[in-house]
Formats: structure tokens, C-alpha cells, sequence
């Protein structure tokens, strides 16, 4: 099975290590209709990878944690000192600082936690395609040692009623209709929210208040 990543005429070629057949599945579904990504495979162990690497060169490999023989900390230490144009991005279900320091240390240009979406998985490996690094919302912020008490974001009541049903999914208008405010109270309710969680959306509005457990 193959995939490939075109920007302006150019290909990514994508592989995979990881000892759980059903994340790899997992990932090939959400890629396989990806025109920019050709899948060149993957490897369950590093024994494995590193007899590819000897055959074929990826320009993007998504690297597990976890793996049976040589953890994945290691392997990309390793990959790196012999391959450095390979991009690696660190995958795992872990966000713990201490592992996503070690594989950045080690040379990956990035690291995703494992429930990424399709939209993002593309964003990491783009991005790290170009050279760039790239880290997952919850890598970023275990990184970034958020205290979850100290630094929450001060929201007034109206603002926390008004976020707690944005992430119900309600509209402005359904919103201002439930709490008996204008709809215009509610768009500035939203801007406020959005400015004092530094969200650039909604939709980030809300995985940032969830992860900070707010809502």
C-alpha cells in the first residue's frame, strides 16, 4: 500500500513506525485520499525501520514512542545521525514534557499525539516537509507547563454561561434567545473570549478552555 504529499510538483513520501497495526490502518484510512502523500509503508519495530531506511528514503516518517525493541526516543536519535534529511515526527499517546523534550532533542522536527485529526496530521507533516517544527496543541502546551490554576484565563459568569454553550454548539442567536441578551451581547461576549483564551477561532476556543478543564 502507497501514498505521496505534491506541493508544486513535489511528493511527499510518507512512512510509518509503529507496533499497533490498527493505529497504522488508523492513519492510512485518514491519508489514503490525500493526492499529496504517497505511503511507502511501514515498519512495527525499529529492527525493521532501519532495514528499510537501508532500501528506500522517506522524506517524512511518523515515529511511535513505544516500541518493542528500541524505544522510539532512541531510533530517532539514530535515524538522524544517519539519515539527517529525514523529517521525523514523534507520535505517541504520551504528551508528557519529558518525552516530547527527549525526541526533540533527538532531532525530530515535530511531535503529534495520537487523536490528531486528519486536518492536522497534514498541517505536521507539511509543515515539517518544509524544514519547519510542528507540535500538536497538547504537546505545545505540556511543554509550555500550563498550571491549570494559576494561569487560567479570568472570564466573568456571563462569559463562562456564554462559552459553555458555544461549546454545545449553540449559535449567536440561539445563544442570545436562551440567556434573553442581544445578539449583539453575545458576539462581544464571544470576541472577549476569544482574545483572553488567545484563540484564533472557535473551534480552538474551545479545545483550549476543555484542555484547561473550564468547560
Amino acid at each position: 500500500m502507497l501514498i505521496c504529499i505534491k506541493e508544486k510538483g513535489m511528493t511527499i513520501k510518507l512512512f510509518i513506525v509503529d507496533d499497533h497495526y490498527m493505529v497504522i490502518e488508523g492513519i492510512h484510512s485518514l491519508l489514503q485520499n490525500e493526492i499529496e502523500i504517497e505511503w511507502m509503508g511501514h515498519a512495527m519495530n525499529a529492527a525493521s525501520c532501519l532495514a528499510f531506511l537501508k532500501q528506500e528514503k522517506p522524506d517524512v516518517i511518523l515515529m511511535d514512542i513505544n516500541l518493542p525493541d528500541i524505544n522510539g526516543i532512541d531510533l530517532c536519535k539514530e535515524v538522524k545521525q544517519m539519515y539527517p534529511a529525514i523529517h521525523i515526527l514523534g507520535l505517541s499517546t504520551f504528551n508528557q514534557q519529558s518525552f516530547i523534550e527527549k525526541m526533540m532533542a533527538n532531532g525530530a522536527s515535530g511531535y503529534v499525539i495520537k487523536n490528531a485529526s486528519q486536518q492536522e496530521l497534514m498541517e505536521a507533516i507539511q509543515v515539517v516537509f518544509k524544514g519547519k517544527q510542528y507540535l500538536s496543541f497538547d504537546a505545545a502546551v505540556s511543554l509550555r507547563k500550563i498550571d491549570t490554576e494559576s494561569n487560567l484565563p479570568v472570564i466573568t459568569r456571563r462569559e463562562k454561561e456564554v462559552l459553555d454553550l458555544i461549546a454545545e454548539g449553540l449559535t449567536n442567536n440561539e445563544i442570545a434567545k436562551k440567556l434573553y441578551i442581544s445578539i449583539t451581547t453575545v458576539d462581544s461576549h464571544r470576541k472577549n473570549l476569544l482574545a483572553k483564551f488567545e484563540a484564533k477561532n472557535t473551534a480552538s476556543l474551545i479545545r483550549i478552555a476543555a484542555q484547561l478543564k473550564i468547560i
